[in-house]
């Protein structure tokens, strides 16, 4: 008897559990449903459309006609494109490290505590970040400009012929001074949240062991900082490598300069929308987002390699 009312027991008990777990279920869903409606319409419809058109070609005479891989064998061998390709990775190698650097080291100095109008600075370096990017292209162009800019300016007041800093050798140091000036305060505020997050109970034990400033941030603040610093590197390294939006504005001030395959993306928009070669472009497309892809997973690899290597 005792056995049969046990097993009748459990029964409405798994029941209630499993009426229980599947109503969760539903509101999950529920919930779910309004972002992958639009991560659907935003990212997967156009990512298939992409693949889709990049395996026909339109010619002259057939209409459009399925060529399978043959566009992306053309951009694989095409050498504009891999000249933009390799100006863009020099544009990463140097400007993301830089750009890191200095707002890890802003970061520091605000968690610090010794910084005077903190609240003013983490403002000040933020505010370039809601500048839109078109915008913050237009105002630094014209602040370059020899003859009506800024800079040139500042230099015929020396009575001194101002650098060429559009010019063909400066034009991407220029370009990363735009994009740096925009994100400093953005990965400065994810490395001095990161910061904020470290218990104070282990500042206070360091201070105890005698241990000064530069001791607690190389000891304790920079390991906290290692999960923030790889986020920030990802983000920059993508967003580097879809460089668009300051070459394409700065194009119309200096167009001898930066050409039509001046970044991958702006090759890309002119084969596209000047050129009218859609499919070749969407396999460009397609091309340079497995290139952040695997940048992304290469980065990440490393990092955890390295992690996993400093604890042994």
């Amino acid at each position: 008897m005792t056995a049969m009312t046990t097993r009748q027991a459990g029964r409405p008990t798994a029941y209630r559990r499993s009426r229980v777990q599947r109503r969760l279920m539903v509101v999950a869903w529920t919930m779910l449903l309004p972002f992958l409606l639009v991560f659907t319409l935003t990212v997967i419809a156009p990512l298939l459309y992409a693949l889709t058109i990049s395996v026909f070609q339109n010619r002259l005479i057939g209409g459009t006609v399925f060529v399978g891989l043959d566009n992306y064998a053309r951009a694989l061998t095409d050498p504009l494109l891999g000249e933009g390709v390799v100006r863009v990775l020099l544009f990463v190698a140097v400007q993301v490290p830089i750009m890191l650097f200095i707002s890890l080291t802003a970061a520091l100095a605000l968690d610090s505590g010794r910084l005077a109008g903190s609240r003013i600075v983490r403002l000040g370096l933020f505010l370039p970040y809601a500048v839109p990017s078109v915008v913050a292209a237009l105002m630094w162009g014209y602040i370059f400009g020899g003859q009506f800019g800024l800079v040139g300016q500042i230099w015929g007041f020396f009575g001194v012929d101002a650098p060429d800093l559009l010019g063909p050798g400066l034009m991407l140091p220029s370009i990363g001074n735009i994009v740096t000036w925009s994100m400093v305060g953005y990965n400065m505020l994810i490395f001095y949240a990161a910061l904020r997050a470290v218990p104070t109970e282990i500042y206070e034990a360091s201070a105890i062991d005698g241990a000064g400033e530069f001791r607690r941030a190389w000891s304790i603040k920079l390991p906290a900082l290692r999960p923030a610093m790889l986020l920030a590197l990802v983000f920059s390294i993508i967003g580097s490598l879809q460089l668009f939006n300051e070459p394409s504005i700065l194009q119309a001030l200096r167009p001898s300069v930066i050409t039509t395959n001046y970044t991958p993306n702006l090759y890309a928009y002119s084969l596209s929308f000047l050129g009218g070669q859609i499919n070749y472009a969407a396999a460009i497309a397609i091309l340079m987002g497995l290139v952040t892809v695997i940048a992304a997973i290469f980065v990440q690899v490393v990092s955890s390699r390295a992690r996993r290597g400093g604890r042994s």
